[in-house]
């Protein structure tokens, strides 16, 4: 499973956990505004904005988990079992693979307001990018630099989503999650009061009880509830270091630990990566699982009036400062 966020502080930032038992080869992968993105059921795009993000590139394509492009717009794509339903070819729509979702917003969506009127004519069509690559169950959350919205295709077609938290994880639909939220109006930062009788005389007994409540568990539903907690209340300092620091921090507060969900077998869902971009200057942060180094790769520093794609394999071997 999986949780993406949106951080703003001087710059505004973009990123996720990957949660899975496996990965694929994933790269952090640049496509430069030359390269020529085929389409299933639509017409290539050979010129577009340049797009840096996270992928597991198959047949020179990059299978994008989640990205920005150089205007500040960020998608990612979050396991959704059990919801997502994907259509038939619509012959008044425009029909988008779910593995086309991301490159085909990003390539020509430069805000929100673009993304939407984009979105009136899409149809989300089953259609396997292989055979040995079958579809994967999504829904989607696409960020500018003031707002969000959540994307699942439903049985009851393609439902869009304002998402006023800026977060997004997994089962149930987005309306759910958010309406749960109601249930932990309560929680607070400070310290609590006694609301449970005047006859007894309670008190705090420890710091940190205003949170008393908070999910702690690894579900998608409390996951969405701590990492919304988390970031409405988080505080940063507005250079680039402190805004990428603390948004790991957040990340971190529903970090998925080897050993706490098991998947049967010898498997145990993990986080893989989790990522950060810097959606004003284009700049790609990441962490591995073995790797808690923050690493960086910079969209400007390449050719992106390119036509091939750009990828830099994860760095997944912990590096030590040793300071003795």
């Amino acid at each position: 499973m999986c949780t993406a966020i949106t951080y703003y502080t001087n710059d505004h930032y973009f990123g996720r956990n990957l949660d899975l038992e496996y990965s694929y080869k994933e790269t952090v992968t640049i496509t430069p505004r030359n390269y020529e993105f085929k389409f299933r059921k639509v017409k290539s795009i050979d010129k577009h904005y340049a797009i840096i993000g996270m992928a597991y590139v198959a047949d020179n394509y990059p299978l994008y988990y989640d990205a920005i492009n150089e205007k500040g717009l960020g998608m990612a794509g979050l396991n959704f079992p059990g919801n997502a339903d994907y259509k038939e070819e619509a012959i008044d729509k425009e029909n988008i693979a779910p593995f086309e979702f991301i490159p085909y917003v990003l390539s020509q969506c430069s805000n929100i307001s673009e993304a939407k009127e984009l979105l009136k004519n899409i149809n989300i069509e089953l259609i396997n990018f292989s055979n040995e690559l079958p579809v994967s169950p999504l829904h989607w959350i696409i960020s500018d630099k003031e707002s969000s919205i959540t994307v699942e295709s439903v049985k009851d077609g393609l439902k869009i989503y304002d998402n006023p938290v800026g977060v997004l994880t997994n089962n149930p639909t987005f309306d759910i999650q958010m309406f749960n939220l109601n249930n932990y109006m309560s929680l607070s930062t400070e310290q609590p009061v006694n609301n449970f009788s005047k006859q007894l005389n309670l008190e705090t007994y420890s710091r940190g009880m205003g949170a008393m409540g908070l999910p702690g568990d690894l579900s998608s539903a409390s996951r969405f509830v701590k990492a919304t907690f988390t970031k409405m209340n988080s505080i940063s300092g507005s250079s680039e270091i402190e805004s990428i620091s603390q948004f790991f921090h957040i990340l971190g507060s529903v970090y998925q630990q080897r050993g706490c969900v098991h998947m049967g077998g010898d498997k145990y869902e993990i986080t893989i990566y989790s990522s950060c971009a810097n959606m004003d200057k284009g700049i790609y942060y990441y962490t591995t699982y073995e790797n808690s180094q923050i690493t960086a790769v910079d969209m400007n520093k390449e050719n992106l009036e390119g036509t091939e794609l750009v990828s830099y394999d994860l760095i997944k071997n912990q590096e030590v400062f040793r300071q003795n």
